[in-house]
């Protein structure tokens, strides 16, 4: 048997996947590691932890691997989108990375606006956002000048870990796409942009498709961890999390609840124009591209309650009176808002709230109100989507949201769509491990290898009278963010 291994940089850890040409997942393993807040707002990490943590899951899978280690033949990447890594010319890391999830960069996302007006949308697809690259090499740039003129390259987080695994720098289409640097259609950085901003262009990385071999590991590699593969790019973990359950064709539809969550819709064609209410990414998949709303606090909306309400069980127990609980949770609504609101509302400053708090609700009662919280947001997406004239009926959900039926439920009620759970969810990771398959010949397409890797496991259809009690709730929580946004703002002055 040969295998492929895919491994998936999230943002709390990594997840290495050993695959089998099967889609078999013969061993995983996750080793975490801290995100550093030196102030409201603020989100980074120490890419060096990103390769040692990889290195030491490697190493522990490789010590278990009972075949010939040469039957491994091949690794690719998924990883977090939109952070910044900065090298040097001797290619040494200059700072922390700043990641999707820190928002610093509303000064440089009017300074974006202003600067390029129409023209970021004609060439990116989408608008000047706190997550996205750009805004923070401004900021390097603004900020931590000394930094920012020491730097030779730039690379987005996957792409930093698979240069300490083979010594050679690029990146792909479908992460490149998140930076706001690349034009969307040209599939090539945008000189255009670069001009406008004062970025040197050699501070992009080269460009190659997401199945493209790349290297092999460094011979230090696998004196490390036993490890002897040829290595290809890989792609950004949405665009991974899209491959890995199958999204691969027009009208297929994904809902992923991670940190973050997203729902995501395949598109055949870059001349669409959602007005920058949603994300237009090119593919993990060559030459076709996504749709893509997102919230940012989905399951974080959920692990931070259990963190700071109940930290001593597991999620499991936490959900287990879900279903005891009626819709709206008792007149309680929650908005998951935490870290700021993406996708339909670009802003920084919102927060999350609680809403027609009591003293008869107890700890189930809040529980599903996240849960609703977290949905209703994402149904914010589909619903633009539908807008535009797409037709959702089947979502597949993978991820957090994918593990509790009662919430795969939940999904379908407020989704009004047949929500699909596969029999081996593993999300970005097996898209990295499929992109890996196709590129050392196992399959001919990404198709192909969905076709043979990927099966659906259980339906969730829709019950008519929760549809009817959701969409009530969901138009009351439609309410929430107009209402809230003023006094977000005025409290921003009391934030850490």
């Amino acid at each position: 048997m040969k295998y492929c291994l895919g491994v998936d940089l999230g943002t709390s850890a990594v997840k290495i996947l050993l695959v089998d040409k099967e889609g078999k997942v013969v061993h995983e393993v996750s080793k975490s590691y801290p995100l550093i807040h030196e102030k409201s707002g603020y989100s980074e990490q120490d890419p060096e932890e990103w390769f040692q943590k990889t290195l030491a899951g490697l190493t522990e899978i490789m010590e278990v691997f009972e075949g010939e280690k040469e039957d491994i033949e091949g690794i690719s990447f998924s990883g977090q989108m939109h952070g910044l890594v900065l090298l040097n010319e001797e290619k040494q890391v200059l700072r922390n990375a700043i990641l999707w999830n820190d928002t610093r960069t509303t000064e440089q996302c009017q300074i974006i606006i202003d600067k390029a007006g129409d023209k970021l949308l004609e060439i990116t697809k989408n608008p000047a956002l706190e997550g996205f690259t750009l805004p923070k090499l401004l900021w390097v740039k603004q900020y931590e000048e000394e930094i920012f003129n020491q730097a030779a390259v730039f690379l987005l987080p996957k792409d930093y870990l698979r240069f300490r695994l083979t010594g050679n720098i690029h990146t792909e289409y479908s992460d490149a796409a998140g930076t706001l640097l690349l034009d969307i259609s040209k599939k090539e950085w945008s000189t255009e942009l670069c001009e406008l901003f004062g970025i040197d262009s050699s501070l992009c990385p080269p460009l190659v498709e997401s199945h493209a071999f790349v290297s092999t590991v460094t011979a230090e590699i696998t004196k490390q961890t036993g490890l002897s593969c040829k290595v290809f790019a890989g792609g950004a973990d949405n665009a991974c999390g899209a491959i890995g359950a199958g999204i691969l064709a027009d009208g297929k539809t994904l809902c992923s609840i991670g940190t973050s969550g997203v729902v995501l819709s395949y598109e055949e064609k870059a001349d669409k124009d959602f007005e920058g209410k949603v994300h237009y990414f090119n593919h993990g998949e060559e030459n076709a591209y996504y749709t893509m709303g997102v919230t940012l606090a989905a399951g974080h909306s959920l692990s931070w309650f259990k963190e700071t309400f109940a930290e001593n069980i597991g999620f499991d127990e936490l959900l287990e009176e879900l279903n005891n609980v009626p819709i709206g949770a008792n007149g309680l609504l929650f908005t998951p808002y935490l870290a700021g609101e993406r996708t339909p509302h670009p802003d920084a400053a919102i927060r999350a709230s609680f809403i027609g708090m009591d003293a008869a609700h107890k700890r189930r009662d809040f529980v599903r109100a996240v849960l609703e919280g977290i949905t209703f947001s994402l149904n914010e997406s589909i619903e633009i989507f539908r807008a535009s004239g797409k037709t959702i009926n089947t979502i597949i959900s993978i991820g957090g949201g994918a593990k509790n039926d009662d919430w795969l439920q939940m999904q379908a009620d407020i989704f009004k769509a047949r929500v699909q759970k596969l029999s081996s969810e593993q999300g970005p990771g097996m898209g990295a491990a499929m992109l890996a398959a196709v590129g050392t010949g196992w399959y001919i397409s990404l198709q192909e290898c969905a076709e043979k890797m990927l099966q659906p496991a259980k339906e969730f259809e829709p019950i008519p009278e929760n549809v009817t009690r959701y969409e009530v709730l969901y138009r009351i929580y439609q309410k929430v963010y107009s209402q809230t946004k003023t006094l977000s703002e005025e409290l921003t002055q009391f934030r850490k």
